[in-house]
Formats: C-alpha cells, sequence, structure tokens
C-alpha cells in the first residue's frame, strides 16, 4: 500500500512542520533510480542468506550503502569478512548488552583491533535492554567501557535500547558522548526523548516499526523530527517492514521504510535519499572516499 499526503504546516517545539493528510493507493513501491544512494545505517549482513544476490537486488532499488554493528565478539570476523567483500559495507564493531557477560580485557583488545580497519566507523550496537536475562548493573558497566573507547577513539556509536531510555540518556550525558554522538539505533520514543538524543548529537534511525498504518504515535513522532537527524535503516534480517511483519528481512525492503517517510513528510523519493543519505554521512564523519 502506497499512502501519498498534502501538505499544511504549524509551528511545533522543533520549528516549522509540514504537516500531512492521507491519500492511499494500493501498489508497493516502486523500483526507482535515484541520483543518490540510500544508506541502510543498521543491517547485519553477514546473517543474511543468499548475500550477493541480496545486495544486488537492493542496489536495483538505489540502496548501495550499509552499515553492519556488531552483536557479540564471536561474529566480529565473519562481520569484518562481509564489510570487506561487499562494496559500500562498512562496520560497527561492539558488544550488545545481552552480550555484556562476555566482556573482558581480551574481548576488549580485539575490539580494538576492529576498529583498525579503515571499514570500521562507528562502535555498535551497544547499549542497554532491560529485556535481556543480563545483569543491567553489567549492562551499564560495558556500556561505559565502550563509550570510553569511542570517545577516545573519535569514533561515533550505535544504540541500541529497550526500556531503559531514560538511564541510557543519564549514562551518555554522564559519560559525554555528545563528544562523538551516533545513531539511536530503531527510534520508537517520544518527542522528549527524541529532543535530548538530538541534543547529545545523535541522529534517529527510522525502520520497520514505523511503516506499521497502525502505530498512530510513532507517525505523529516521525512529522516532527527534526529532518535533520533521521536516517534510514532495515535491522535485517529481523523487524520486517508492513506489509512483510513476520518474514525475514531483506535489504531491498528499506524502500518501503523510505516511502513511509517520504509519505509522512511531504517529501519526495528523492528528497528522502538526499536528506537521510546526508545525515548518515555527518553523523558517521564520513570521508568522500567511504
Amino acid at each position: 500500500m502506497l499512502i501519498q499526503f498534502v501538505q499544511f504546516h504549524e509551528i511545533t517545539p522543533f520549528g516549522w512542520l509540514t504537516q500531512v493528510k492521507p491519500k492511499i493507493f494500493s501498489s508497493a513501491p516502486p523500483c526507482v533510480k535515484l541520483s543518490i544512494m540510500l544508506f541502510d545505517t543498521h543491517i547485519h549482513l553477514d546473517l543474511l542468506i543468499d548475500l550477493q544476490q541480496q545486495v544486488d537486488l537492493a542496489k536495483r532499488f538505489s540502496i548501495g550503502q550499509f552499515l553492519l554493528p556488531g552483536v557479540r565478539p564471536q561474529s566480529w570476523p565473519q562481520m569484518m569478512q562481509t564489510v570487506a567483500t561487499v562494496s559500500g559495507a562498512l562496520a560497527a564493531p561492539g558488544m550488545h548488552p545481552m552480550a555484556a557477560s562476555e566482556w573482558n580485557s581480551e574481548i576488549e583488545e580485539q575490539l580494538r583491533v576492529c576498529l583498525r580497519s579503515p571499514e570500521s566507523v562507528a562502535i555498535g550496537e551497544i547499549g542497554l535492554d532491560r529485556l535481556t536475562e543480563t545483569p543491567p548493573e553489567l549492562q551499564e558497566a560495558v556500556l561505559r567501557e565502550q563509550l570510553r573507547i569511542a570517545i577516545e577513539c573519535e569514533l561515533p556509536v550505535i544504540l541500541h535500547c529497550r526500556r531503559a531510555t531514560g538511564r541510557l540518556l543519564q549514562i551518555l550525558t554522564e559519560e559525554r558522548a555528545d563528544r562523538v554522538g551516533g545513531i539511536f539505533h530503531a527510534f520508537t520514543g517520544s518527542l522528549e526523548t527524541a529532543r535530548e538524543a538530538v541534543r547529545l548529537g545523535f541522529a534517529l534511525g527510522i525502520g520497520g516499526q514505523a511503516t506499521d498504518p497502525d502505530r498512530d504515535r510513532i507517525a505523529a513522532m516521525i512529522r516532527r523530527l527534526p529532518a535533520e537527524w533521521m536516517v534510514l535503516e532495515t535491522d535485517a534480517p529481523d523487524q520486517a517492514p508492513h506489509p512483510h511483519h513476520g518474514k525475514a528481512n531483506r535489504p531491498e525492503w528499506l524502500r518501503y521504510v523510505q516511502q513511509r517517510l517520504a509519505d509522512l513528510r511531504g517529501w519526495s523519493l528523492g528528497e528522502t535519499a538526499t536528506i537521510t543519505t546526508s545525515n548518515a554521512r555527518r553523523v558517521l564523519r564520513l570521508q568522500e572516499n567511504l
């Protein structure tokens, strides 16, 4: 289903807002060749089956840049190998909060080795997750360790957060994470949380959950976010977009997120690509050759 919107304007705490009214169509997002490639800022290419076929198909839809976040140390070698073989792929090695119990000095050194690669442009995905069995105090300690490494290495971070937003923002503030900033993965929080994340230098990752037509709160929040702080993501093979919920997510389905964001903001697909890709490259501090 496609949705197009008619624009009108109002003032919000973030400044002038382009509001929209829906008009619904029944086709899937078209294959439109764009002048700028879409950037998927959170995708586990190293976990995909038929990787090259999926990447080739994504590029037909002008999706040509990918950021691969780490999860646990055992997966870092495969992630780095994938980045080395897939054109347009970059790495964000790091330890997911569910794996925090594995952290030690040897793992820290392995992380530092990964970060020496020119393809490593961030640390992630790191954060807090209250839905895992890993003790919260251990998650927080490992998060702080990785934030300090990121600041030392002058690298942005990719944040993972579930049911711990307030505490995460507190730790980011205490550790002066605004010195590196980064991306708040799979952001579905409140406008107040968005303001605080942006204040700390974090772009907001818009993904599959935003495509659900029944998630009115998320849609309302996206309409009010500052344009210069939004990026696109799939989290493939997880979090497949509407109408593919429940299936293994695919790189090419970033176009559903692109279409949804374009509809909610009253942008063309080209404008959406330009804005979000430029935002991603700015926040990740990428050089022209990357």
